[in-house]
């Protein structure tokens, strides 16, 4: 009897909890419907539900019919990750980013082009499936008790902490010249680009001391990767910037060598700040510490709640936005902090050293609250519901934000000190250690038609960390990206493709064998149809012109991904 009454104390306070989280979810609900901010006016959006539809895999490659032509010099796979499966039996995921990830691969070779794909073979998916319900958390869905267990077994289960997914849905990056799926968690799977079959799974928690990594690394010259991951103790949260060598001494080894490279203190301890990549230079990795904050307790304590992890994110506009300078050579963290008012960056353009300072360009919003308007449900609303979902997202416009590096006692204060010509950002030095930034516009009045823009990429290969001029992303009147957009930085001109119905994805930059200019080559986009079924078709455009050259029709859907990356063959 006295177990039984620990057990229904034990419940009587999970259950106070419960409801106190309840109530004050209900209020805040109140509350911000009150107060929903509208950025845009836009009405009649047209519904896309069947771009975050559950697909079949297509795991034999299938040819594709080509319309126009292929360039003959383009040899090898594009490579695309994203979500594709969004229920398990009678239970369906929340949030876009929960979908079970699926590899797509284009293989392009003599001017055909072969397609397949394949479901990431993760512990997630495979304890999914045999359960035939979730029964692993992801960023927007809370996995409810097993039915099968008692309720004793099933309170229980209530407190046991989140385990981290597995599902890396979000990219495909290197380490070592090896390819591994990435999501943000500290699981990631190594594949094999040719089968897209996963051959092992790796924990950054087995080489350093972290509890996640992005998914959005960078790499130099010499081949050496950095990243970036939290970690979490007794002592409060830390940004780790990590860097793995380009050796590998064998063909089984994946991050050994990892090390961490230098640990920055979050403002808050028990509210770190979200992000989602960070920028790099030739000297200098650049960690950005936005307003949009994680509430760790809330996340000990979802299952408690049954709250998912999105439900800890939150975006606190009272707070700055500061800029962490770190020197590869040193691994030390500047004493100078860099400055700007509250904004939202979930991708970085480029970055490099100028005449003294560091120019930081990066996509970016004035509102960082639209992680939670892309829960699925909203995806797959219509009418006015949908209009209402896209005007209370914040536009992303790209920018560029100037940071000078010889800042000492004698440099004065509330002066510009960003002496590069025609540049309009601005820095002024307000404290010892602080210097105020404000920004650029790159661009010209005529983006705000097409929605802002993100997804950004370059010819990182040849342009990463040094100046250019040259970046292509897509234009968001919808939810999703709708054009593709070129932007040139002399003139912020730009060239769009568009063909109304039509939805872009990422546009990947792959340079011609013969290059001399910085846009010689070709943009690749898979280009998704969600009102026209079984006709998906990769994309082939002439950077230089942004005229079509190409595309490669796909006789099966597929839903709209979030990166990929190309995989050249000799």
């Amino acid at each position: 009897m006295q177990g039984l009454d620990t057990v229904t104390r034990y419940k009587t306070t999970a259950m106070n909890t419960i409801q106190h989280q309840q109530n004050k979810t209900a209020l805040k609900k109140q509350h911000l419907k009150k107060n929903i901010n509208h950025f845009t006016d836009v009405h009649g959006l047209p519904c896309i539900e069947k771009i975050v539809c559950t697909v079949d895999d297509t795991p034999h490659p299938i040819q594709t019919n080509i319309k126009g032509k292929f360039p003959q010099w383009i040899n090898g796979s594009f490579l695309r990750n994203g979500p594709g499966k969004f229920e398990i039996g009678n239970h369906k995921f929340n949030h876009w980013f929960d979908g079970m990830a699926l590899l797509h691969q284009f293989k392009i070779s003599k001017g055909q082009v072969t397609y397949k794909s394949r479901f990431l073979s993760s512990d997630s998916y495979q304890a999914n499936n045999e359960n035939n319900r979730i029964v692993v958390s992801e960023f927007g869905t809370i996995t409810v008790p097993d039915p099968c267990k008692n309720v004793f077994q099933r309170f229980l289960s209530r407190f046991e902490l989140p385990k981290p997914t597995d599902n890396a849905n979000v990219s495909i990056v290197t380490y070592k010249g090896d390819y591994y799926v990435s999501t943000e968690t500290n699981m990631m799977h190594k594949i094999d680009p040719e089968t897209l079959e996963t051959t092992k799974k790796v924990n950054w928690s087995n080489f350093i001391a972290v509890n996640g990594a992005t998914a959005h690394p960078h790499t130099d010259l010499d081949g050496t990767t950095y990243n970036m991951g939290n970690s979490y103790s007794p002592k409060g949260s830390y940004y780790n910037i990590i860097q793995v060598a380009q050796t590998k001494n064998n063909s089984e080894e994946t991050l050994e060598g990892a090390k961490v490279l230098c640990s920055i203190p979050s403002t808050e301890s028990a509210k770190p700040s979200y992000y989602h990549s960070f920028a790099m230079s030739e000297n200098y990795v650049v960690f950005i510490e936005q307003p949009i904050k994680m509430d760790l307790l809330k996340i000990i304590t979802g299952k408690l709640t049954g709250k998912s992890i999105s439900n800890s994110f939150f975006w606190d506009p009272k707070l700055k936005t500061i800029f962490h300078l770190i020197p590869k050579k040193t691994g030390k963290v500047s004493s100078l902090k860099y400055l700007a008012q509250p904004l939202s960056t979930f991708h970085q353009i480029n970055a490099f050293e100028e005449d003294g300072c560091l120019i930081v360009d990066l996509c970016a919003s004035d509102d960082g609250q639209a992680i939670s308007n892309y829960n699925v449900q909203n995806l797959r609303k219509s009418g006015q519901d949908l209009d209402e979902v896209y005007n209370t997202l914040c536009r992303v416009f790209p920018r560029r934000f100037v940071l000078p590096l010889n800042v000492d006692d004698k440099t004065p204060f509330n002066q510009n000190l960003n002496s590069l010509p025609n540049s309009l950002a601005t820095s002024l030095r307000i404290g010892k250690n602080k210097i105020f930034c404000t920004h650029e516009d790159l661009h010209g009045e005529d983006l705000h038609k097409y929605g802002g823009l993100e997804f950004p990429q370059i010819n990182y290969g040849k342009y990463n960390t040094r100046p250019y001029r040259y970046f292509y992303g897509c234009g968001f009147r919808h939810l999703v990206g709708d054009t593709l957009i070129k932007m040139d930085l002399q003139g912020k001109h730009m060239k769009v493709w568009e063909q109304p119905g039509l939805y872009p994805s990422e546009p990947v930059f792959i340079p011609s064998p013969d290059a001399t200019e910085e846009d010689d080559g070709v943009i690749l986009s898979v280009i998704i149809t969600p009102n026209k079924d079984r006709s998906t078709f990769l994309l082939a455009l002439d950077a230089k012109t942004f005229q079509e050259v190409g595309r490669a029709e796909v006789p099966v859907n597929i839903p709209y991904g979030f990166h990929g990356t190309f995989n050249a063959t000799a």
